[in-house]
């Protein structure tokens, strides 16, 4: 497909040839009415500005990406998410709020969760451009209302960035604007998991607890979190699990399966 290849084609030539020759050609691609060819091209348009100077970029790429920004297609538009966010060091600080941040928070709002998921995975790109400033003015309110977004994989994705992005605002920017929502992430849900019915979750926050131990320290690990380790030491569900399968191993005809069961049965290793 030539929307795969006329990248590398660039490289190939040069510059001065892909500026004068192939940009309209690419342009054209963006636009085409196949939205597999949208898909293709969309996935190159980061490493095609690099080709380009930015002055270039921003006049006849960036029409083309606020055009895909609302393609009919959801899945051009995630294509175009997963490499927009690296547009925003070639243009530069100036084009990247005037022109592309607008598109930034348009796609960390599409209705597709893929869309969002590939803004979200990128924004560390966009921080380093536009600075902490406008950072909390433009991309944070949006950032706070993802933590509640009802796809499961998109809020997620919002805890594991949390981190890089408090690395970046420091800790009393961190504690005015994200405290709270991390600590409303935490509260009681947490611990609410020890007594959930469904075992699955049971042995989750003994994992969780196995890790948040070494970071919290020990007066915290004793006080808060042994206690719940101490409960799920007595959790019985093994023992409901398995024992009606030992139950029925124990009737088998093979007088070696028989002898197994018997013997897990009255060692109790099972819960």
């Amino acid at each position: 497909m030539v929307a795969n290849q006329l990248y590398e084609l660039c490289e190939a030539v040069g510059p001065e040839p892909t500026r004068s020759e192939l940009v309209p050609a690419y342009v054209r691609l963006l636009r085409d009415n196949e939205a597999e060819v949208r898909i293709a091209a969309a996935g190159k348009v980061t490493k095609f500005c690099c080709i380009l100077n930015p002055e270039l970029a921003v006049q006849h790429i960036l029409p083309c990406v606020k055009e895909l920004s609302s393609d009919s297609s959801q899945h051009v538009r995630s294509a175009l998410a997963s490499v927009i966010m690296g547009m925003a060091p070639i243009l530069g600080k100036d084009a990247t709020i005037e022109q592309l941040l607008p598109i930034f928070l348009s796609l960390l709002k599409d209705e597709f969760p893929d869309v969002r998921l590939n803004i979200i995975s990128k924004l560390d790109q966009v921080n380093q451009v536009i600075g902490i400033d406008l950072l909390s003015q433009s991309l944070l309110p949006a950032i706070v209302e993802l933590a509640e977004d009802r796809h499961w994989r998109v809020r997620l994705a919002i805890i594991e960035y949390i981190p890089l992005l408090a690395s970046q605002l420091g800790v009393g920017f961190f504690d005015n604007k994200l405290g709270a929502l991390c600590m409303q992430w935490l509260n009681d849900k947490v611990l609410d998991m020890a007594t959930n019915p469904h075992y699955l979750y049971r042995m989750t926050i003994v994992q969780a607890i196995s890790l948040l131990g070494p970071v919290m320290g020990a007066e915290i690990t004793c006080s808060k979190l042994l206690p719940v380790v101490v409960t799920a030491s007595k959790d019985r569900w093994l023992r409901k699990l398995i024992k009606p399968c030992l139950i029925e191993l124990s009737e088998d005809p093979d007088v070696d399966v028989r002898y197994t069961s018997s013997a897990v049965d009255r060692s109790g290793c099972y819960g």
